[in-house]
């Protein structure tokens, strides 16, 4: 049994940033200070990077018996001992930012990494800016900001020491926390600090940031700074979160999204051993705050599950959703078959060009899938008084402040929230419904709770990918080459106009813009079910389609898919800085890596084959090379999957290989057994005995290679798994001689 803990590591650090805040206020008039310059002091860089300085006497004596840490800025600070402890900002979910932060931090300042200790920021976005992670934003999106929090520290260092030996800073180096003199001299970081904590901040212009060829510590492989604890089953994450007097939380909810509470059996409930309580939530109607449902109070976690099962509600479907998988496919088949109802994007003259061409035709379907992550979603919250206090695995506890003040009607000051370890997002967690629903059911019940979704809550109440359909038409000339391109894309709208969250597609998707005669048309069927972003939205479905119907096209042009493929991409003779954007050069040189070094033409035995496929998504080149067996009984054995990637520099080599090798599992695993089916508004699927995830066995090898290049960082997490489904899809022709045009494969019989 756990000691309760309220997160001490967190309240810690949030008392840090404030005494540090205090400390300038307190002593910037002694140092003669003017307003001017203590708010130069004190907003460093503009963009959320607030420098908060120890400018006090008692700096000057860093060595001496009881003296005070150097704290440059919010992010982090060094001991006497030459201890420095990093605060890693945003929500770890697994993605390997806590432990990627603090690299970026200790390579500018040059700091050793043996002495390094971090810690979880507390949530103060004015101080650090952006404290969330989606979209593979995190790193680029921070890279300046905390490298530049690293090189003002290194700085005032290097001029601590250069005023202490009374030589030029042109002739001090920095190396493992210490400051070098071309003579021979050398001081520690920590015999430095108090002396360096005297000095002015330096303005972020005249920073001088590192080349990527003097990287010491980033590129290399760092273990996760939590890896100990987690394997000892320290109490990281959310669902650990334990304080005082808390009560343990259950919810019910209508499995058709939109249904009411019309009734419940709540007098029998509360006289169910254990139960405390239990009411109804009105809740806000919303699916991102909180949907009508029955809330159950208990002892324990047990006690509470066990009440659930045996509560009877009777629901009010009036408004309802009423939507049927069956059926959107049923009349997707038949959409198909004609054009869209609206063009997006027309290049060329597609009708043209296809009457000339050898015409190939292909219809592609992906289904709903779950976001189901291991952690299911909870939190425990504490309202009292008009104030909340929450603790919570999320992927955007910024963003919750806001809206979690709005449902229970306070101002967003009254809010506080306390990052945990994520327990798993891949999106999921970038709603905060079960943030709204704890912090709503703690107010109504007058308690500390701790809410605590069950795997059927998770699977029957999440924000799924939405599923679609491509009905493609290619035009091949007599040369073996892509004329023309049409993509009729038939995906969801719950407004009538937009699509749903991670169902729209950008006029200018690969092979768009490539090919001279195309045209992408859009035809949108209602949904009510709650959709949103799930790893690499959009792009994850997009590429099992685009890609694999390439590799059609190529087959049917009697060409090799390689050649294929970089004809259709074309191949630019320099790379070009176009961040953002499709960079030819850089995925040819991904595409020829991935096929070199899974030895791509090589003769393989019978019901084995290579399939190829590229991607470009959240800023990252990805090509990947299956290598898949395939016997008589559609037996399926995915010997390796190779993988090439561009994405700037690598910040942890480790961290970023665990991404690729995570994606490709995660992305075998979909493409192979899972899917949402949806009936009357209810999700079919509600645990993992009918949403099968691929087990340890039947993973494959991963070979991960990497072109180092200076072009901005990017995430790996994401953008690594688009090409996994096709990659895999085109092995099993390669292999076979049939096409995949339905996922999950084991609609068609494959299995493992």
């Amino acid at each position: 049994m756990r000691t309760p803990t309220i997160n001490n590591a967190v309240a810690a650090a949030d008392a840090d940033v404030h005494a540090i805040m205090e400390a300038m206020q307190a002593r910037s008039a002694s140092l003669k200070l003017n307003r001017r310059g203590f708010l130069k002091l004190a907003s460093f860089a503009g963009g959320g990077l607030a420098l908060g300085f120890y400018l006090g006497d008692e700096a000057l004596a860093a060595e001496a018996p009881g003296a005070k840490e150097f704290a440059p800025n919010a992010f982090l600070r060094v001991a006497p001992d030459g201890t420095i402890t990093i605060l890693a900002k945003g929500p770890e979910i697994g993605q390997g930012i806590k432990t990627s932060f603090p690299m970026i931090i200790a390579e500018e300042m040059d700091a050793d990494w043996s002495r390094v200790k971090v810690e979880q920021a507390p949530l103060n976005p004015t101080v650090f800016g952006r404290q969330s992670a989606g979209g593979s934003r995190s790193i680029p999106s921070n890279w300046l900001q905390l490298r530049r929090a690293g090189a003002t520290a290194r700085a005032m260092l290097v001029s601590a020491a250069a005023a202490q030996w009374s030589v030029p800073e042109s002739e001090c180096t920095t190396e493992k926390s210490f400051v070098k003199h071309v003579g021979g001299k050398r001081l520690a970081y920590g015999a430095l600090a108090a002396k360096a904590a005297t000095l002015p901040v330096p303005n972020e212009q005249t920073l001088k940031l590192k080349e990527t060829k003097d990287f010491k510590i980033l590129g290399t492989r760092v273990s996760g700074v939590d890896n100990l604890k987690i394997v000892t089953g320290k109490p990281l994450f959310g669902i650990d979160q334990v304080v005082p007097n808390m009560q343990y939380a259950v919810f019910e909810k209508c499995p058709a999204v939109g249904g009411k509470v019309s009734s419940a059996n709540l007098d029998e409930i509360k006289q169910l051993p254990g139960v405390t309580n239990a009411f109804i939530v009105e809740g806000t109607g919303k699916p991102t705050e909180v949907m009508p449902g029955v809330a159950i109070l208990a002892k324990s976690t047990w006690a509470a599950f066990s009440a659930k099962k045996k509560l009877k509600v009777e629901w009010d479907e009036s408004n309802a959703s009423k939507d049927s998988w069956s059926k959107a496919v049923a009349q997707a088949q038949e959409l198909g078959k004609q054009a869209g109802s609206e063009t997006v994007k027309s290049n060329g003259d597609f009708d043209k060009a296809i009457t000339e061409a050898q015409v190939i035709e292909g219809f592609y379907t992906y289904p709903f899938v779950s976001h189901a992550p291991l952690e299911p979603q909870n939190t425990t919250a504490s309202y009292r008084d008009g104030s909340v206090e929450i603790w919570s695995p999320t992927q955007t506890a910024d963003g919750a402040l806001r809206l979690v003040a709005g449902v229970l009607g306070i101002a967003p000051e009254k809010v506080t929230i306390n990052q945990t370890r994520v327990g798993g997002g891949f999106g999921r967690r970038l709603m905060n419904d079960y943030m709204c629903e704890a912090a709503l059911i703690s107010k109504q019940a007058g308690v500390p709770v701790k809410l605590q979704w069950t795997r059927e809550d998770d699977m029957q109440h999440d924000f799924y990918r939405v599923g679609g359909f491509h009905s493609f038409k290619g035009g091949i000339d007599k040369a073996g080459k892509l004329v023309a391109w049409q993509d009729h894309f038939i995906t969801f709208t719950a407004d009538g106009q937009r699509p749903v969250s991670g169902g729209g597609m950008g006029a200018d998707e690969f092979p768009l813009p490539q090919v001279v005669n195309s045209r992408l048309t859009q035809t949108k069927l209602p949904l009510q079910i709650p959709t949103g972003p799930w790893r690499a939205p959009g792009s994850n479905a997009i590429a099992y389609a685009v890609q694999s119907f390439i590799a059609e096209l190529a087959a049917a042009a009697k060409r090799d898919h390689l050649e294929f493929l970089l004809e259709v991409m074309g191949e630019p003779k320099t790379p070009g800085n176009t961040e953002g954007t499709l960079n030819p050069a850089r995925a040819a040189a991904v595409i020829k890596l991935a096929a070199e070094k899974a030895g791509w033409g090589k003769e393989l035995g019978k019901g084995r084959g290579l399939g190829l496929a590229f991607h470009f998504s959240h800023a990252g080149h990805f090509a990947e090379v299956a290598d898949v067996t395939v016997d008589e009984n559609k037996k399926i054995t995915v010997n390796k999957v190779v993988v090439a990637g561009d994405i700037g520099p690598i910040v942890n080599m480790s961290g970023a290989e665990n991404q690729v090798q995570g994606a490709v599992i995660d992305g075998f695993s979909t493409m192979l057994g899972l899917e949402v089916s949806i009936e009357n508004g209810r999700i079919q699927q509600t645990n993992f005995d009918r949403y099968p995830l691929l087990r340890i066995p039947n993973a494959p090898k991963v070979e991960v290679h990497f072109i180092a290049s200076d072009f901005s960082p990017t995430g790996v997490g994401e953008p690594a798994l688009p090409p996994v489904a096709p990659a895999i899809c085109n092995a099993i022709f390669a292999a076979t001689g049939q096409r995949v045009r339905t996922l999950p494969l084991k609609l068609d019989g494959y299995h493992v």
